[in-house]
């Protein structure tokens, strides 16, 4: 009977190490891309201390600008945060405010959108460190036809589209589009 036990015990060790040595890393590296830049779709915050009427939500425009009393249009696309607060600052002080104190802060991202063989593809909000995976969910999930191993990204980087696939825990950014291809039996 302990014979049995002994070669049970080695059987379950052996199939355990497999588990081990998984060719598969248990982590992704994350792609860095800089800091944010601000694009159309972006709801950004406007802090201006000390100006109530000033200070609310404004969302950039097709234009890449946002509209902002007093002074008018400010462009910030292509901008952070930072540059844009600069920007809007200096506007400020072109004969409205002396030495303004501005702060920018994004408020909502532009959405991110996907389409293909998932359950219920369009346009859905962004959240900060989304992957694949979980865009993929916010979609309803992958449609029964579903390649569930990867999917072809597409993003815009200044005036190109760049197109590839990628592995399910790749991460996405505001903008992107997602396409989920059909598995082929």
């Amino acid at each position: 009977m302990t014979r049995w036990r002994k070669a049970l015990a080695a059987l379950f060790l052996v199939t355990l190490s497999g588990c081990a040595l998984s060719p598969r890393p248990a982590t992704y590296p994350v792609e860095v891309k800089g800091p944010y830049t601000l694009d159309t779709g972006d709801v950004v915050r406007v802090s201006v201390y000390g100006e109530e009427s000033l200070s609310t939500t404004y969302k950039v425009e097709d234009t890449g600008a946002i509209s902002v009393p007093l002074v008018g249009v400010v462009p910030v696309r292509g901008s952070t945060t930072q540059q844009a607060g600069a920007r809007l600052a200096a506007a400020l002080a072109n004969g409205f405010l002396r030495n303004p104190n501005v702060a920018v802060e994004i408020d909502t991202y532009r959405p991110f959108f996907i389409q293909g063989a998932v359950r219920n593809g369009g346009q859905f909000p962004y959240v900060y460190g989304m992957t694949v995976r979980a865009a993929i969910s916010t979609a309803g999930g992958f449609s029964d036809t579903a390649d569930r191993s990867k999917a072809i990204l597409y993003r815009r980087s200044g005036s190109e589209m760049s197109k590839g696939g990628v592995e399910l825990d790749f991460p996405i950014y505001p903008g992107d589009t997602i396409v989920v291809q059909e598995r082929w039996f």
